[in-house]
């Protein structure tokens, strides 16, 4: 088993998996990599056996997409002066470049980079049953927001001690209040 030689690590080719037109991919160029033959050698394979891989297992990529790649990722800094568009290959794709490639190391190669791509959709799906679990713990709070945020508020107060009152300096006069500026003044008859 390659896994167990450690002919190529799985973390290796995880790496070089990437995204385009909402598609996990290879480019041809990492793939060759992988097998240990040039590139070119790669894409002629692919050109003498054209009718094994339909536009769903492999693609060119456009020219957009390649200027993408060359600003996003620097291991594809040498793609920036090449007038080729390079190769894309879908998981199908990859699975059947090992019958096209018909050494021991794109066998042994091609089996690690299968279990890559398995890897990363449990991965994927782990991702999507978490993100709807806390999706459904959202929209059953949803409804207790309210109620929550009173809940809170009360253990606040609870928890914050009461103001003592102040105790006043000086003396207080329990005489009634005149007003300024007036004098008593006793009445007469």
């Amino acid at each position: 088993m390659m896994a167990d030689k450690g002919l190529v690590p799985i973390e290796l080719i995880q790496s070089k998996i990437i995204v385009l037109r909402d598609e996990k991919v290879m480019i041809d160029r990492d793939i060759a990599e992988l097998y240990g033959v040039s590139t070119k050698a790669l894409n002629q394979a692919v050109t003498r056996n054209r009718k094994r891989f339909p536009p769903d297992f492999m693609f060119r990529v456009t020219k957009a997409e390649k200027g993408e790649l060359v600003t996003n990722c620097d291991r594809f800094q040498p793609l920036k002066h090449s007038s080729a568009m390079p190769r894309a290959f879908t998981e199908q794709g990859v699975a059947i470049l090992s019958s096209v490639l018909n050494s021991d190391r794109a066998i042994e190669v091609n089996i690690a980079i299968m279990r890559a791509f398995v890897q990363l959709r449990k991965i994927s799906s782990s991702q999507k049953q978490l993100a709807q679990k806390i999706h459904e713990i959202e929209a059953r709070l949803g409804d207790h927001h309210e109620s929550i945020e009173a809940i809170f508020e009360a253990i606040q107060q609870l928890m914050t001690p009461p103001e003592k009152p102040r105790k006043k300096i000086g003396f207080e006069v329990k005489e009634p209040k005149g007003r300024y500026g007036e004098r008593t003044r006793k009445k007469t008859k």
